[in-house]
């Protein structure tokens, strides 16, 4: 078996637990920050921290809401005003070639986290998938998400 060497990745690695209670609500009220992008009157865009890709973004409305149906206007409003607003850090920082932006409703859809709605924002590049997920079941991811928050943040100054 070949062996693929990343020792910078043990500070990532050794972080990831189960967290308890909703990541949004937490996100939220959290005093550190540290992978929040940006925050409006209704709405929250934060880093994934299980990315698809380098720069995968989640935007959620603040208020733990499980379904598109439950928004006010305002809050929909809101959520796609933030969509362009991180497409437009995203070209920025990391200029992509292209976005897969989505929501996943519902469990069998694919939604990871069923109880609060968000909508995923996912730069893509030609070639960005590559062989590793599909023999190793391995996604490399080229850049910290510290490095790339503060990137993201220092972008709309």
């Amino acid at each position: 078996m070949d062996k693929l060497w990343a020792p910078w990745r043990i500070n990532y690695v050794g972080k990831m637990r189960k967290t308890k209670g909703c990541i949004f609500c937490l996100a939220k009220k959290s005093k550190s920050q540290d992978y929040v992008v940006f925050k409006t009157k209704s709405s929250i865009c934060l880093l994934n921290i299980y990315p698809y890709n380098n720069g995968h973004l989640l935007i959620s409305p603040l208020r733990h809401v499980a379904d598109i149906d439950l928004l006010s206007e305002e809050e929909i409003l809101d959520i796609f005003k933030c969509v362009k607003r991180a497409k437009r850090l995203l070209g920025k920082v990391l200029k992509p070639q292209g976005y897969n932006l989505g929501f996943n409703l519902g469990r069998s859809a694919g939604a990871g986290i069923t109880g609060h709605l968000h909508l995923h924002i996912v730069p893509r590049w030609s070639g960005d998938s590559n062989f590793m997920p599909i023999i190793s079941d391995t996604k490399v991811i080229s850049q910290s998400l510290g490095e790339l928050v503060r990137l993201l943040k220092n972008a709309e100054k």
